[in-house]
């Protein structure tokens, strides 16, 4: 009997699949069967995590192609080419951040046009990217689409996490994912009848060695861990790509040992 957790055959497109958790999407996605293809519009980082993840994983279930998420010509372009590899595309998994070089400024020095940018960027490369999938999986006639949103696009930032440091948290980061979060909503109701599922992972602070004034003060907000591990968004992708989740429908699953409450 076939389990409800199996990704196997399924072919599943992850963005930023090089970076931090697209690298943890690419994992999970193998242990369960699948075939991971890292979407990333840097050729030489992209490939090199192909082959390190293929060695690591013993797998050669990893593929990698070039995507620039912001680019109709590009979407179509990988569309076109994993469709003749594959013959299917089961899943896209909107990662990836793009932004300018500007981002990450405090609110009274972001410029205009920088916000706008990195909003263009960001929320409308995950608009295009789902636009042009979802075409695809309307020919299909079935089809996946995760969003990867934020604890911030569901609640005000707590700004005094990052006393005593350098970060901050950016007003664009903000506007993003929570604009996400409502546009998986209308993606999902808009595909109604179609078979295409949206919906979104709104994860936690994720370790990646900030410092230690910032770890003690997000830990006090959180219920028992503190940041969480990449690893720990595994379980809610595999669920969300699986047929665990078969009428789960423009939901937002939060992973954020309680940050949230």
């Amino acid at each position: 009997m076939k389990s409800l957790s199996s990704l196997n055959g399924k072919v599943v497109v992850i963005t930023g699949g090089a970076g931090l958790i697209g690298q943890t999407f690419v994992k999970a996605v193998v242990e369960e069967g699948g075939t991971a293809v890292i979407a990333d519009i840097n050729d030489e980082v992209g490939k090199s995590v192909q082959r390190e993840l293929q060695k690591s994983l013993e797998s050669k279930d990893i593929d990698y192609i070039h995507l620039d998420m912001t680019s109709h010509v590009s979407l179509e372009s990988a569309i076109k080419t994993l469709d003749e590899k594959y013959g299917r595309i089961d899943a896209l998994v909107n990662n990836a951040y793009p932004r300018n070089k500007q981002y990450g400024r405090s609110f009274f020095d972001v410029e205009y046009s920088d916000f706008i940018e990195n909003v263009g960027l960001n929320l409308g490369g995950y608009f295009l990217a789902s636009q042009q999938f979802a075409n695809y999986f309307k020919k299909q006639k079935y089809g996946n689409i995760i969003n990867i949103s934020s604890i911030y696009g569901v609640i005000a930032p707590r700004f005094e996490v990052y006393e005593g440091t350098q970060m901050t948290m950016p007003v664009e980061y903000a506007a993003i994912k929570s604009a996400l979060i409502h546009l998986t909503k209308y993606m999902a109701q808009y595909f109604k009848g179609l078979n295409i599922r949206v919906n979104a992972i709104s994860p936690g602070g994720i370790y990646d060695a900030q410092p230690e004034p910032f770890l003690e003060k997000y830990g006090q907000n959180t219920l028992n861990k503190g940041m969480l591990d990449k690893s720990d968004l595994e379980g809610t992708l595999v669920y969300l790509l699986s047929d665990m989740s078969k009428y789960v429908q423009g939901q937002n699953i939060i992973v954020d040992d309680g940050f949230c409450l």
